[in-house]
């Protein structure tokens, strides 16, 4: 949702059209200054944006670190469009509400904020067309088309009908295996390999030590790498979550495909978020073959490019920069040496349900 020019605290903005790329996750924020002929005149990172934990304006005020770091990069005081990808952005009210916050601090004469997943979604295409699923800490699905129309949804876990992510796999790994212990359910090698990650013998133990805070809560998405691991090896319990995990993704995809009137297109789904990035085979092939069926004419790929990357791409999108401009951004963060200052390595939105990162 766009803020356009008309308050106070409108900036002076320079005569050269410019873009203010944001990408804000949980855990961090990437921050980049772009010239619409495509140069990166300067880049910042900071920490995460969580307005929920925190409140709006605090949220806000730590964001404004990266940005007047990278700005001062720039050599401005402000440019002609910020383009915000947010974690927590999770209706277009609260992108109007968080449009409306970032826009009062004068950085740009137009502000447009969008849920952090159009972020990846944009990195992955050379037009605003396709649709991506992202499965890191949660899930969520986004789709766009070029004249502006958007598919989404509110992606509140299990709230708001979600299924999956590294947390949500982590939580039913642990029904399984602490039911499989107990007596109460089938036998799953999760029972052993869930503790054994912890150094610990037994479900009973491991649940006593989240309980009491001896293994630290946030500890838990670690487990998501061990069900896969246990799927590796056979366990049917492990198979199952995993089978079902691309079923959800392959689900939204097409949900959205369809909102979007792409079901039978040659259109391209971007899978991003560290759980999907890993390309765990089972899963990825599972993924590949279902959108197949359905959706015989789009391609999955996998997008590793640094969402701050489509912030800058959607914020050139706005402006009407040319296609070569775009094509120089996309260089400076894909093509750069490794360990450069290009912030925003790794291709995944923190909060890919928008709450938790």
């Amino acid at each position: 949702m766009g803020v356009t020019a008309g308050g106070a605290d409108t900036p002076s903005v320079p005569s050269a059209l410019s873009v203010l790329a944001v990408d804000a996750g949980n855990s961090k924020t990437d921050v980049a200054v772009v010239t619409a002929g495509g140069r990166v005149l300067g880049t910042a990172r900071g920490e995460g944006f969580r307005p929920p934990a925190v409140g709006v304006d605090p949220a806000v005020d730590a964001l404004a670190v990266p940005v007047k770091e990278a700005l001062a990069a720039a050599g401005l005081t402000g440019v002609t469009h910020v383009s915000a990808c947010l974690a927590n952005a999770d209706f277009p009210v609260e992108e109007e509400r968080l449009g409306a916050a970032l826009h009062a601090r004068g950085w740009g004469a137009e502000t447009e904020v969008r849920n952090d997943t159009f972020a990846l979604l944009r990195a992955g295409v050379t037009e605003p067309y396709g649709v991506a699923v992202v499965c890191g800490a949660g899930i969520n699905c986004v789709g766009m088309r070029p004249d502006g129309r958007t598919a989404r949804f509110p992606a509140l876990g299990r709230l708001s009908g979600d299924w999956g992510g590294g947390w949500g796999l982590a939580e039913e790994a642990l029904w399984y295996a602490s039911r499989a212990e107990d007596g109460r359910g089938e036998d799953t090698a999760l029972a052993r390999t869930l503790p054994a990650h912890f150094g610990l013998s037994t479900m009973y133990d491991l649940l006593q030590a989240l309980h009491l805070g001896e293994i630290a809560g946030r500890r838990r998405h670690e487990l998501s790498p061990v069900l896969f691991a246990t799927a590796g090896t056979g366990d049917r319990i492990a198979r199952a979550l995993v089978d079902r995990l691309a079923e959800e993704v392959v689900t939204m995809a097409t949900v959205a495909l369809t909102r979007l009137d792409l079901l039978e297109a040659e259109v391209p789904v971007l899978l991003g978020g560290s759980v999907l990035a890993a390309r765990h085979r089972r899963l990825d092939d599972a993924v590949r073959t279902l959108l197949a069926a359905r959706a015989p004419r789009a391609t999955a790929r996998v997008v590793t490019s640094p969402p701050v990357l489509g912030a800058a791409l959607l914020g050139l999108d706005h402006v009407g920069a040319p296609a070569e401009a775009k094509e120089r951004v996309r260089a400076f963060f894909e093509e750069g040496p490794a360990g450069g200052n290009r912030h925003g390595s790794g291709g995944e939105p923190d909060g890919a349900n928008g709450h938790v990162g």
